[in-house]
């Protein structure tokens, strides 16, 4: 019951000082594995969080797409030993022996989350499409040596669910008798709610709340709120007859957001700015661009390359405390090329009627990325490590995770 509380309390409380981690609605570990390219690749149903023009290029001879209890999990390679010496320090009831662990893992990040994503899709001829339903949580934690009153821990958490569209239409591209390719064009769309908590824990504020932690740090951080929001994308197929079937894509994600106020009860959807704008997790808008190619290779079942350059105008931000009782504060992340720059190869060593094996590999914002997709029949298994950079610049801080989706699928 101890630890329940503890990671309760973790889970409603802090924020990291200059925390700039990318925005993201989901991350699928097959995309992630592959160096997180999706924006000119396609092929999943999850593409529609990246582009939504990707539909198009899910494999038409699997007919309907059934993606259901597609569960996973995600965390930072310390976080279960950092999770177990705090709960052993609990244990001791002593705020000074809690003080001492965030002090041995100062400055380091740790985050877990937990996802539901379930989709059913179709490409047809000319048009492809899917629905979805996503569920999800993440919690971000960094201790800080000798915080004092200015806070032991800093933490993100979020969980949000929701509805997610996409459509995506194709068009042969025809001039003066000349085929010229193939153009898809997508648009996608989100209904979401979403619970938020940022702030700081610390010791005087674990002395003082002892009994009452939990509804402490939830009556003091919590927001709601609700997004409408749309995405646009499209890819082009423009030598289709080449060896190397090259292919470009281009999103523009969370084209518009439109949020209510804090209170999902009585709040409308609108545009307008209100105090709740600035909440963990909201979405900025984004211009990705990538190229692909899928050349013809013997004895494999395919063999993808892509690179993507993502949020090419410098949108996303970072979140750090003002002086003013933990007020968030945000500016422009800036421009660094290694953490919007990702590469990404993908092999299908098997793919017939009762197995489908992929290998990805790739590069994503500086770091290496490895990663499996299996399906047996019904049950479809994924797997995948890579580091998200925390910091505003590649380096500063990196954080090694690891994910696993288990699923039912055809």
């Amino acid at each position: 019951m101890k630890k329940i509380i503890l990671l309760s309390v973790f889970a409603t409380t802090a924020v990291m000082a200059a925390y700039s981690e990318h925005a993201y609605i989901y991350k699928d570990p097959r995309i992630m594995g592959m160096g997180g390219v999706n924006t000119a690749v396609g092929g999943y149903t999850s593409s529609v969080f990246s582009n939504p023009a990707g539909l198009s290029h899910m494999k038409k001879d699997h007919g309907l797409t059934v993606e259901v209890l597609g569960l996973g999990l995600s965390g930072s390679s310390k976080f279960q030993t950092f999770a177990n010496d705090v709960k052993d320090a609990a244990d001791t009831g002593q705020v000074s022996a809690i003080s001492t662990i965030l002090e041995k893992y100062s400055g380091e990040h740790f985050q877990v989350g937990g996802s539901n994503y379930s989709a059913v899709a179709h490409n047809g001829d000319d048009l492809a499409w899917s629905v979805g339903i996503l569920a999800a949580t993440d919690w971000n934690l960094q201790p800080h040596a000798n915080g004092g009153d200015s806070g032991l821990l800093e933490i993100h958490s979020r969980g949000y669910a929701g509805i997610v569209l996409g459509a995506s239409k194709s068009f042969d591209v025809v001039y003066d008798g000349v085929d010229y390719g193939t153009l898809n064009v997508g648009i996608g769309s989100r209904i979401l709610v979403q619970k938020s908590v940022e702030g700081e824990l610390s010791a005087s504020e674990i002395n003082d709340n002892q009994n009452n932690l939990v509804s402490y740090f939830q009556d003091k951080y919590e927001q709601n709120a609700g997004n409408l929001q749309f995405d646009i994308g499209v890819t082009y197929d423009f030598l289709e007859q080449n060896y190397w079937h090259p292919r470009v894509g281009l999103s523009i994600l969370n084209l518009i957001d439109i949020r209510t106020d804090s209170d999902l009860g009585s709040g409308v959807f609108n545009t307008g700015s209100n105090a709740n704008d600035n909440f963990y997790g909201v979405q900025p808008t984004t211009v990705n661009l990538g190229f692909s190619v899928t050349p013809e290779v013997s004895y494999i079942e395919h063999l993808i390359l892509g690179v993507d350059y993502v949020d090419i105008f410098a949108a996303q931000q970072i979140r750090s405390y003002t002086s003013d009782n933990n007020d968030i504060a945000t500016k422009s992340e800036g421009h660094d090329i290694l953490k919007r720059l990702r590469l990404g190869a993908s092999a299908g060593v098997v793919d017939n009627s009762w197995a489908m094996v992929t290998l990805n590999a790739g590069l994503y914002q500086s770091n290496y990325t490895a990663g499996v997709d299996l399906q047996l029949t019904l049950i479809k298994f994924s797997a995948a490590t890579y580091a998200e950079e925390i910091g505003p610049e590649a380096g500063q801080l990196t954080d090694r995770r690891y994910m696993l989706a288990v699923g039912i699928g055809w």
